[in-house]
């Protein structure tokens, strides 16, 4: 083809880029000797329409480089796909917190009676209603960030990117059409994919995952959830909240790197509010009967006994695979690692290759969270520009895991902190509470709890802090800001609280673990 032989062209006798930059009158380099070979040059090329590709290429035009953006989403197994903005926007975190704040509305309408509100019962959830209207803002979402792009002068491509050589990708179009596109320096941010079982019997031909339950026009009707993943916990908790028969299949531990009391506490409550959990157990086959369903057979693992049950859908959840494979790493010379397929980079983004750097959660080592990839996408794009030395610091990042009884958290869990410096030297504080709004509905708060993990030699200097509870998302995002700052549990303890909030028992957390007396508080 014509652009693939233009790419062969590139390379000298030695088969490796002959790379040149030049200064023209607009300060891009090359660009006119770009023009004339028929290729397009730019300062900056990011790989990865997604949240910390397009924060790094927005920040780059914005201080004058010139930038341009691929993007190509492949569809999912099932057909599904989607626009501009990544994982985040369109199959993860805004999606998610409007299902699970469409579940959360389930539980308000049920305690309304209890003040006052005169509500006929059974209340309906419309699957259809509610699907349309996130698609319907997630499109909008999709077009916002295509109109940014445009008004900072950033090009869009939508191609499928690989790699020629260290300095060029060649792209194609859906219909086949390639282009030839070279930098100075590249970005690759293309995040990942859901990962399927694909050893398991009708895995892939029958399940679906995270890229597609937000998209599904219809209710999934009785669903089994496969994994104990936080993906699995927040769609398997918003399910049941929208009054759908749900059950999760665990092969072990529930939320494997987050405290293990505090992912135990959130499986309980789910439990509690009808979520059925089938553990240590692991599917062997999936087969669609003449009806439509799906009839799952598993081995429970600590009883050696084969299972079967029936679904309307099943949903794997299992873990998560880097975007890497399409795009001819190799190519430039970039290492991946050879475990995880992700990309190894230093402190400050850089691959195996000077000029070539990743961002977000095709990153080997980084917390697949969205705030981290645009806060390391923006300090990227500033370093390059020559307008700062500021290096992403991935230490004491906030999260919130939204199930039913949301899990916050920052810095290090019980057991890292342990590991880390010794039992002797730790010390627990914590408190189970009863929020406000508990009382008069007559909610159970039996896993409402707050732990914080400090070191025990004064000034009791906090490690972590971790709150499970209503709005745990709003408490932490605040508590963050002083854990990242070096506060110390004395500190903490003479905060003034807000009253009457879930939060303020966070400045009330006076019963250590190691004292063993009771840690349960009346509340308000």
């Amino acid at each position: 083809m014509a652009v693939m032989a233009m790419a062969a062209a590139l390379r000298g006798p030695s088969g490796r880029f002959r790379w040149r930059t030049q200064a023209t009158a607009g300060g891009v380099r090359g660009s006119a000797r770009g023009a004339a070979a028929g290729r397009q040059d730019y300062n900056l090329l990011v790989i990865g329409g997604g949240s910390g590709g397009l924060a790094c290429a927005k920040e780059a035009a914005q201080l004058g480089m010139k930038v341009a953006v691929v993007d190509y989403v492949e569809p999912s197994p099932r057909g599904t796909r989607w626009g501009l903005g990544g994982t985040c926007v369109n199959v993860g975190c805004i999606p998610k917190k409007l299902i699970h704040q469409a579940a959360l509305l389930g539980g308000m309408i049920r305690d309304a009676p209890h003040y006052g509100w005169d509500v006929a019962q059974p209340v309906l959830h419309d699957w259809r209603k509610m699907a349309e209207a996130v698609q319907n803002y997630v499109k909008s979402l999709n077009w916002g960030h295509r109109v940014q792009l445009q008004d900072r002068k950033v090009k869009y491509f939508n191609i499928k990117a690989s790699f020629v050589n260290e300095h060029t990708i060649c792209g194609v179009t859906k219909g086949g059409k390639e282009t030839l596109l070279s930098a100075e320096h590249i970005v690759i941010a293309t995040g990942g994919r859901p990962k399927y079982p694909t050893h398991i019997e009708g895995a892939l031909e029958y399940g679906i995952t995270s890229d597609d339950i937000f998209w599904l026009k219809e209710s999934p009707g009785k669903t089994l959830v496969v994994g104990a993943s936080y993906v699995a916990l927040e769609c398997a908790g918003f399910l049941t909240g929208l009054g759908l028969d749900t059950t999760v299949m665990m092969r072990s531990i529930p939320l494997r790197g987050f405290d293990q009391q505090m992912s135990s506490l959130v499986t309980e409550y789910m439990a509690s509010q009808g979520t059925r959990f089938l553990k240590h157990c692991t599917p062997s086959r999936v087969q669609k009967l003449p009806d439509g369903q799906l009839q799952v057979t598993w081995e429970d693992l600590t009883s050696g006994r084969e299972n079967m049950g029936t679904f309307s859908t099943v949903l794997w959840a299992i873990g998560r695979i880097p975007e890497t494979r399409s795009l001819n790493l190799e190519n430039a010379g970039i290492n991946t690692s050879p475990n995880s397929q992700k990309i190894l980079v230093d402190a400050q983004e850089v691959t195996s290759v000077p000029h070539i750097y990743a961002i977000g959660d095709v990153a080997e080592g980084r917390p697949e969270l969205t705030p981290t990839a645009i806060m390391a996408g923006k300090l990227l794009a500033r370093r390059l520009c020559g307008q700062s030395l500021d290096v992403m610091d991935y230490s004491n990042v906030p999260t919130t895991v939204f199930t039913p009884l949301e899990y916050g958290c920052v810095g290090l869990s019980e057991e890292e902190a342990m590991a880390r410096h010794g039992e002797e030297h730790v010390e627990v504080y914590h408190a189970y509470y009863k929020p406000l709004e508990f009382t008069v509905a007559e909610r159970d708060a039996s896993q409402c709890y707050i732990k914080m993990v400090c070191l025990r030699k004064p000034p009791q200097l906090v490690l972590g802090l971790h709150f499970l509870g209503p709005n745990a998302g709003e408490v932490t995002q605040g508590f963050a800001l002083g854990i990242k700052c070096g506060a110390s549990y004395e500190q903490v303890m003479r905060t003034v609280g807000i009253h009457p909030t879930c939060a303020e028992e966070v400045a009330k957390l006076r019963i250590s673990k190691r004292s063993g007396l009771d840690p349960t508080v009346t509340g308000c």
